[in-house]
């Protein structure tokens, strides 16, 4: 009988020393999942501006305004990306890829279709021209000296520094699918280098990369000169994804809209050749689609095989 005793008790503390391992277990877990360390609470949003530059430059232009929104906004991080040409870009534009983001007006339009809200703008629009250069020492004097040569461009889908110049050209008589050679080399930078280097007759960009790149390179501007100029429209865009918070939209775009009335805003503004951002929305571009819808009819297809 003693001995039955004795044996239950021994089953009873093996029994015991197995709950409390198994108990001791879930507690190391339990601690381990949940420490005492706060939360992350800094949200990131992406800031995606459209190849207005290369993405050395970009940055050094566009990581102040950036920066400037950092230090305004609570529990909120903005990180600036760039993308190496206009297709990766688009592409990434189009997929939701960006929070938010600075586009052309072409990739406005698009962007509306893609899950965007357009919430403003560039001010400045008569500075949103197509600009066409040419060297000093080319000769070149009439639209018509263009005809059996190259013109270069950002890229096929470069609102003031291509279509608004092809626009030009055809509307003088140059048929460019046919009269010329387009060569749609990447950047602004490398449209106006490639008239520079006498890569082609004539290089196509607007005013404020050509501005701020003769700036950098005084010695392209000894070369190289304006010839023509396109008529304006409205400057570029600023889209939010339409699933972004309508609160945090309002306290970028109040920090963006008032940039010009601050020393320092404006010191932001200064390297975009820019004097303000101002409040926009989807009624402010039909002049834009209206360009682009005769764009394509009349001239090209914007989507080239080499801007997909």
């Amino acid at each position: 009988m003693k001995l039955n005793i004795f044996f239950k008790l021994i089953l009873l503390l093996f029994i015991s020393i197995i709950f409390y391992g198994c108990d001791k277990s879930k507690e190391d877990i339990y601690t381990i999942e949940y420490s005492n360390k706060p939360a992350i609470k800094n949200q990131t949003y992406i800031f995606g501006i459209h190849p207005l530059h290369n993405p050395k430059r970009l940055f050094e232009v566009y990581q102040p305004l950036v920066d400037y929104l950092n230090s305004h906004l609570k529990d909120v991080k903005i990180v600036l990306e760039a993308s190496t040409n206009y297709a990766e870009y688009d592409k990434k534009l189009f997929s939701g890829h960006f929070d938010f983001s600075l586009p052309n007006p072409y990739q406005t339009v698009q962007s509306t279709e893609h899950g965007y809200v357009i919430f403003g703008k560039m001010g400045d629009d008569h500075n949103f021209k197509g600009i066409i250069l040419v060297r000093k020492d080319s000769g070149i004097k009439k639209v018509s000296d263009l005809k059996g040569k190259s013109v270069s461009y950002p890229a096929p889908t470069a609102l003031a520094a291509t279509m608004m110049p092809q626009r030009f050209l055809h509307d003088n008589g140059i048929d460019i699918n046919k009269d010329i050679k387009n060569l749609y080399v990447g950047s602004q930078e490398s449209s106006i280098m490639n008239v520079f280097l006498k890569e082609s007759a004539a290089a196509a960009t607007w005013p404020p990369p050509w501005i701020a790149f003769i700036k950098e390179r005084p010695e392209v501007a000894q070369e190289v000169e304006i010839i023509w100029e396109t008529d304006p429209l409205p400057n570029n865009w600023l889209v939010a994804r339409n699933d972004i918070d309508p609160v945090l939209v309002a306290k970028i775009a109040s920090l963006i809209f008032n940039l010009h009335l601050s020393e320092e805003g404006k010191a932001i503004l200064k390297p975009m050749e820019l004097s303000k951002f101002e409040k926009a929305d989807d009624t402010t571009y039909e002049s834009v689609r209206v360009f682009l819808e005769k764009f394509e009819k009349e001239i090209r297809p914007i989507r080239l095989n080499n801007d997909k």
